[in-house]
């Protein structure tokens, strides 16, 4: 049989030259052929990279079979992109200069100090540019401030008044009054107002009235089988009393120091986890030597970090002094009786919240002005680098650093942002709603970039009112609505950024597909108005009043019904001037019919000194 011959177009013969070139490529990766190969044109303009790496590799194959050679001398070296379309150079010898294991570590070092000292140099600068200073207003006996500003902004915000003070951290020695199986909880006269609430969890094993095994829980228990109704307890104010609700307490004391917190009763040890490894190791060692009795517990704060031997010695000999004269009135006072104070704020607000940070202290009283030393004599002359003066300038210290309009804003439901939008805060009983509005945000802007402009910047300036505010609970964030995923992850960042610096503990959700970001955070103390105001008696909290016209309406229906009954001859009407004008000049003529009809005499008397929603009407038989 004929094989008919056509001749092959140009197309065709390229195709065939093609394969051929592949085919031959690949038995040299399997080392059955030499690497001088002539690729096509085309292909070493396309691939000239591989053909490189392919030479290499022939190289390789050849290489005698004695020799010897380490891992990293076996890896060909690359040649680079040549810069004409020609054919690949010749094949290049294998590397020889290979590093050895130790001079591999010494690079890796050499990287990761470089990285270091890249990462300090870029914070370097932030750092550097953040002014704090800490300004203590009590020139006044009403009341005690403290602002911490950042670079004349105040960041936190703490007030005590004559009114209101803390009772959070006191020591009572109560009686038990009530103990309800319901609640598995008990009720305490601590002997203020309202008796403390003490749940089952909270009350220590050493208080139970019958024997229990050492290792059963609580939660196996009973309160009514091993708590008795007068049994005499020492317990200790974790939450203030709010509304209706008395006091929190627990029987599980706690003693906190500048740099440690002392548990009596309690044989946990705890280190900050704000602490690296090494620190914390370093002061396990350190609170190791000091041999503490037993049955004394404690956890080393993260003020401890750069904390002496010394300065640990000296403040855990302090808390363990001033638990045992603690222990000595709760053996010698009567119940209830309170047993421990805590310390006033300004003792208090440099105890947890100091740091280096802290560049300058400024008070306006010789008082203050003690406290604030005796609290620096605890560090050593190398770590005292904060100064500590008293004011003397004619204005008040708050007004002289523009303190008093950023402190009103805290208490205003309407926050501002830089570039022009809001977020507007509202507190209610089951949790707090904060909006978000973009304003002249998106003036002269792109939609999506502006809205995102006002998220991020409402993100950054909502953990701080938080703080200044102590806002707790559920707290629910309406973001304006985003297109772009990637800018909603990058507000859920802004936002978890900004909240690190929040000593609460806190939980922070995802944006949901609302638009909703919910935000569980613990609240430290009351609210920053408690103290400062009261109960509006016009509007009884609500914020708005009802109108003259409708109060009239309300009072007439009032008087129309009264005048029906047997006997009544005579009203007498006692109203605010605004409410008595109304009456007599708007609904004279219904007044008079009243008469009329059911002949009675209507009397109106309008009082000044009576509030808007004030009224007393009397319907007299004589």
């Amino acid at each position: 049989m004929t094989e008919n011959k056509i001749d092959d177009p140009a197309p065709e013969k390229k195709e065939r030259k093609k394969r051929g070139y592949i085919s031959r490529l690949f038995k040299v990766l399997r080392g059955k052929e030499s690497a001088e190969i002539e690729s096509p044109a085309e292909e070493t303009d396309e691939h000239p990279a591989v053909e490189e790496t392919m030479t290499a590799t022939a190289h390789e194959k050849e290489a005698p079979k004695e020799e010897t050679v380490s891992q990293e001398e076996q890896k060909p070296k690359v040649a680079a992109r040549p810069r004409k379309k020609t054919r690949p150079s010749k094949q290049k010898k294998p590397r020889t200069d290979s590093l050895t294991a130790r001079e591999k570590t010494e690079t890796a070092r050499e990287k990761t100090e470089k990285a270091k000292v890249e990462k300090k140099t870029t914070e370097e600068p932030r750092a550097k540019n953040v002014v704090q200073k800490l300004l203590i207003n009590t020139e006044e006996p009403e009341e005690c401030r403290i602002a911490l500003l950042e670079n004349g902004k105040v960041e936190s915000f703490h007030v005590q008044t004559v009114v209101w003070t803390q009772t959070k951290g006191n020591i009572y020695k109560g009686k038990i009054v009530s103990v309800e199986p319901n609640l598995q909880a008990a009720f305490v006269d601590i002997g203020t107002e309202k008796n403390g609430f003490l749940p089952f969890s909270d009350i220590h094993p050493e208080y139970y009235c019958k024997d229990v095994p050492p290792d059963t829980h609580w939660k196996a228990l009973k309160i009514q089988d091993v708590i008795r109704k007068g049994q005499e307890v020492l317990l200790e104010v974790v939450k203030e009393p709010t509304g209706n609700k008395g006091a929190n307490m627990t029987t599980y004391l706690s003693l906190p120091g500048r740099f440690t917190v002392l548990m009596p009763g309690s044989d946990s040890h705890g280190i900050s986890r704000k602490l690296d490894d090494d620190t914390r190791s370093k002061l396990r060692k350190m609170v190791g030597s000091l041999n503490l009795p037993e049955g004394i517990g404690y956890i080393i704060r993260t003020a401890s970090k750069n904390a002496t031997k010394t300065s640990l010695s000296k403040d855990l000999k302090y808390l363990l002094n001033l638990w045992q004269e603690i222990k000595n009135l709760g053996q010698s006072e009567s119940a209830p009786a309170l047993i421990y104070k805590e310390q006033n704020i300004i003792s208090r607000f440099l105890r947890d919240h100091f740091t280096s940070d802290i560049k300058e202290i400024l008070v306006d009283s010789e008082d203050a002005l003690k406290q604030v030393k005796s609290f620096l004599d605890l560090f050593t002359v190398r770590q005292k680098k904060t100064i500590v003066k008293q004011h003397k300038g004619s204005r008040p210290i708050f007004n002289s650093f523009n303190v008093e309009d950023q402190i009103e804003q805290i208490y205003q439901s309407t926050v501002s942002l830089p570039s022009g939008g809001s977020i507007v805060i509202s507190p209610t009983e089951a949790l707090v709603a904060v909006d978000v509005n973009s304003g002249r945000t998106s003036k002269d802007r792109d939609f999506e970039s502006s809205i995102f402009l006002a998220n991020m910047e409402a993100a950054e300036e909502l953990a701080r009112q938080l703080r200044l505010r102590d806002l707790g609970g559920l707290i629910v964030v309406d973001f304006i609505d985003m297109r772009v995923q990637r800018n909603i992850r990058e507000v859920e960042k802004k936002m978890k950024a900004s909240m690190k610096r929040d000593k609460a503990k806190i939980d922070i959700s995802r944006i949901s597909k609302f638009g909703l970001m919910q935000i569980s955070r613990q609240r430290l103390g009351p609210p920053v108005q408690t103290g400062s105001y009261r109960v509006c008696d016009h509007c009884q909290g609500r914020g708005v009043v009802q109108s003259v016209e409708t109060q009239v309406l309300v009072y007439l229906r009032r008087i129309q019904t009264g005048v029906t009954r047997k006997n009544v001859k005579r009203v007498e009407c006692c109203f605010p001037i605004e409410i008595a004008q109304y009456m007599l000049n708007r609904k004279r003529s219904e007044l008079a019919e009243l008469e009329a009809k059911n002949d009675v005499n209507i009397l109106i008397v309008a009082d000044p000194a009576m509030t808007p929603l004030q009224e007393e009407i009397d319907f007299l038989t004589e």
